[in-house]
């Protein structure tokens, strides 16, 4: 097996020789029957016009010394047989028919009489029109002797002794056409095995060319696609809009591309969910472990401890206790956005009023960490068209967050602004504030800040607002400098009532 073989699968190269082999055999024997059909046609044409003027040199130089009827009326058969003693000397391949007026044969002259006897008559509108094209145009005139059939011939009129009539020749009689059918029968044999040999011969040399021609972008693709089933995922198909099969070769570099980004991407799913999971572990790790310590120390000082400190130690494990639920509830939560789980029932509501009513919710615990938490402009009332519980659940998770990263005697506001078609949703805090090189990260899956700054990590609080947003085709931006606070702004479609 060649090389351009093995590239190709060989049921592709089998059907490539069977086709080209085909093909080659079908041009062989059209062209054969072709050639033969405009070989006779040609050979007859040719005939016809040498022959042209025989049947006026008959009536030239046989009817002016004696008249073809005699004094009776019937024909001079003496005189045909003269005629056709000097015409079979010539060529024994005529026959000479002598025609009334109306086309009827009076009498015949053939070599060979073992033949049925001729018909009665013939057409006599290609003898016409022989003779009005004078012998220049391909005629084929009714074969008496074969019924049905035509041959070429050579015709003229004639007008002797008041009556008229034409004396019509077929050059090609039956015992002629014979001899002719035979000699082409081996003439195409001995063509039909020359030309099946060469046929053979150059359908090997043209098939090699051809396959190799025609499948040399199939064996360049094949082999890419190879190098890249065998690990090189940097294969790519060169110049694919000049390859033969254009469609192809693009439909694989961008298969390759998508198969290259997608493992990327699971690369980084895989990394970022061991973060996660190192991450979560450490915060869960921490509430679970003074849970533990307080209990143990309940069970083993139950008699020993005061009311209050055993007030104090139910407070802290309450409040561990709510630390873990909120930590668990928000890994839940996430795990439906991430998996796309979640699907949003837009309608129109009143932000404002939301607003309200979360910063009701949150003043008491801004009010324990002395912080001020304000709704900017409360008498307007401003409407969008968004899912309600997860534009409340945003922004719960962004004031939550601003309360926790603010000093006391601080302020943590919510400002709402008509832009355009849309509604500006800013929260902003008086807080530490995010380290720079920070900031394009908080918003990834539990990616903590800087330990420098000795807080917690920004947990899935800020990673489940950024998955809102994405299920509201809009996007949240944030402004922070260092102790100067921060300031979170995102954008929803108005609703004009």
């Amino acid at each position: 097996m060649s090389g351009t073989e093995k590239t190709l699968t060989p049921k592709l190269v089998k059907k490539l020789w069977l086709a080209f082999i085909a093909l080659i055999l079908l041009m062989g024997v059209s062209y054969m029957l072709i050639t033969s059909y405009f070989s006779k046609k040609h050979y007859q044409e040719t005939t016809q016009r040498l022959n042209a003027e025989v049947a006026n040199h008959v009536i030239d130089e046989k009817f002016k010394d004696a008249s073809p009827f005699l004094a009776d009326g019937s024909v001079n058969k003496p005189l045909f047989g003269d005629l056709m003693h000097d015409m079979m000397a010539v060529n024994r391949g005529i026959e000479v028919y002598l025609l009334n007026a109306n086309g009827e044969i009076l009498y015949s002259v053939v070599l060979d009489h073992s033949d049925n006897a001729p018909a009665k008559s013939v057409s006599l509108a290609p003898i016409n029109t022989f003779i009005a094209q004078k012998g220049e145009k391909y005629v084929l005139g009714d074969d008496p002797r074969n019924p049905g059939e035509q041959k070429i011939f050579s015709a003229a009129p004639y007008d002797v002794d008041g009556r008229k009539g034409y004396v019509y020749i077929i050059l090609a009689s039956k015992n002629f056409q014979q001899v002719s059918d035979t000699l082409w029968g081996q003439y195409f044999a001995k063509l039909g095995i020359g030309a099946t040999l060469l046929t053979t011969l150059f359908s090997v040399i043209l098939g090699l060319l051809a396959i190799w021609f025609l499948t040399k972008n199939l064996r360049l693709i094949t082999t890419t696609v190879r190098k890249f089933q065998e690990g090189d995922l940097g294969a790519r198909i060169e110049n694919p809009d000049r390859s033969d099969i254009a469609i192809f070769a693009n439909s694989f570099n961008e298969m390759a591309d998508t198969i290259v980004d997608n493992m990327d991407k699971l690369q980084s799913v895989d990394i970022l969910r061991r973060e996660l999971i190192a991450n979560v572990s450490h915060d869960l790790r921490t509430p679970l472990a003074i849970l533990k310590g307080y209990i143990e120390t309940l069970q083993m000082k139950r008699d020993s401890l005061t009311e209050n400190e055993k007030q104090e130690y139910l407070q802290i494990t309450h409040d561990n206790v709510d630390k873990l639920s909120g930590l668990i509830n928000q890994l839940f939560e996430y795990s439906k956005l991430e998996a796309e789980q979640v699907t949003p029932v837009k309608e129109p509501f009143s932000i404002t009023e939301l607003s309200h009513d979360l910063i009701a919710k949150f003043k008491v615990l801004a009010a324990r960490k002395e912080i001020t938490l304000a709704l900017d402009k409360p008498e307007e009332n401003s409407m969008v068209f968004a899912d309600v519980s997860l534009v409340e659940r945003a922004l719960q998770n962004l004031i939550e967050n601003a309360i926790k990263y603010t000093e006391p005697k601080g302020k943590v506001t919510l400002a709402l602004h008509q832009k355009g078609k849309n509604i500006e949703i800013n929260i902003t805090d008086t807080g530490t504030g995010i380290p720079v090189n920070e900031q394009p990260f908080i918003f990834d899956r539990y990616k903590q800040v800087s330990k420098s700054t000795k807080k917690q990590g920004y947990g899935l609080g800020l990673a489940i607002v950024k998955k809102i947003m994405d299920l509201h085709d809009t996007t949240i931006t944030v402004l922070s400098k260092p102790k100067e606070g921060s300031s979170f702004t995102f954008y929803l479609p108005a609703y004009q009532v």
